[in-house]
């Protein structure tokens, strides 16, 4: 009978390969991923992180009496509501959906109604002065909503850029509309590759209902965001996300035309901001720093293979937290006096 015995050759073949076999096995998607990288065009620019000129801003996490007395609105009716107007003599609230309408919401029994279908992404709102909706849509543009529901176009460029995502809208005391692009070169389902590549696109602008003019009135933001008139008119507040500050852009005065820094070093990004009339100044914040994040920012080549990995679907999510800010004005300082951190959550 035969030898079914591997002969002692062919083992030593055998456990000598093994190991060529494991390191090809690490190696191939290493030679493959910097292969990737080295072909991949995006070119991440470096961010301007030296203008970060202090530690962020430590304040408690969580006022425990923020939410007294509140009331839940629209809870399963609302698909990711961006910016709100409140109109003071009909107590309704207007918002922009993720569905593509901005919804009305009657506070007496809290009915959401869909309003006005803008076939877009409308992101900021804000009241006009003859009882329209000023709407900035992240893929139409500039629009307005008449009393009664109708959408037109307002704007969609701006010295013969096309708004790429339309985020932000305030509407000054004389009917002036001031507006932002957050970028001129990627769309809202690209947004996060005009973060990751660290150059600034965005604009705030201005549109004139009477002479129907565009104006580019500051270029060359880092994600410009929302946007608020002061409540003297004098200036225009933009949050610039990126750099985590908002400027100030002065619309009247000796000072017109200028810019200033209104609050920096903020603990986040800025998404949007708000006036209530009172004194205070209402910031939100989608998510907070982190290592991961400020890395990023310091290095372009972790950006680019974010960007990559966003490409292929399996970018880390490196967000953290999720609330809102409040910050009073007062005596020509701004204080930050509270925040909420508001955790996702599911309706059943």
């Amino acid at each position: 009978m035969a030898d079914s015995t591997p002969s002692q050759s062919s083992m030593d073949r055998r456990s000598s390969s093994w190991p060529l076999g494991l390191l090809t096995l690490i190696l191939a998607p290493v030679a493959a991923a910097m292969l990737l990288y080295q072909l991949d065009p995006y070119d991440p620019a470096p961010v301007p992180i030296h203008e970060f000129s202090q530690q962020p801003m430590v304040v408690p996490k969580l006022n425990p009496r923020m939410l007294q007395g509140s009331e839940m609105i629209g809870v399963g009716k609302l698909l990711s509501p961006e910016d709100i107007a409140y109109h003071p003599d009909s107590h309704l609230i207007y918002t922009g959906c993720d569905d593509g309408w901005v919804k009305r919401i009657t506070l007496n029994d809290s009915m959401v109604q869909n309003w006005a279908f803008t076939g877009g992404r409308p992101l900021g709102v804000a009241l006009g002065r003859h009882g329209q909706l000023v709407v900035a849509d992240a893929e139409k543009g500039l629009l307005e909503v008449t009393a009664d529901g109708m959408v037109k176009t307002l704007t969609d460029e701006a010295e013969g850029l096309k708004f790429k995502l339309t985020d932000g809208v305030d509407v000054a005391v004389d009917g002036m509309i001031y507006f932002t692009d957050a970028s001129y070169k990627y769309g809202l389902k690209e947004h996060i590759h005009d973060i990751l590549e660290g150059r600034p696109h965005g604009r705030l602008m201005s549109f004139d209902p009477s002479t129907k003019e565009t104006k580019v009135l500051v270029r060359d933001l880092f994600f410009a965001n929302g946007v608020v008139v002061s409540p003297d008119q004098n200036s225009v507040i933009v949050c610039e996300s990126v750099m985590r500050r908002c400027l100030k852009y002065h619309i009247q005065g000796e000072r017109k035309g200028s810019v200033d820094k209104f609050i920096d070093n903020l603990p986040g990004p800025p998404d949007n901001i708000l006036y209530d009339g009172e004194g205070h100044y209402w910031i939100a914040l989608p998510m907070g720093n982190s290592l991961a994040w400020d890395l990023a920012l310091k290095y372009p080549w972790i950006r680019k293979v974010v960007a990559i990995m966003e490409r292929y679907k399996v970018r880390p999510h490196i967000e953290k937290m999720e609330g809102f800010w409040l910050l009073i004005w007062k005596e020509n300082q701004l204080h930050i006096i509270m925040i909420l951190v508001c955790q996702r959550f599911q309706v059943e």
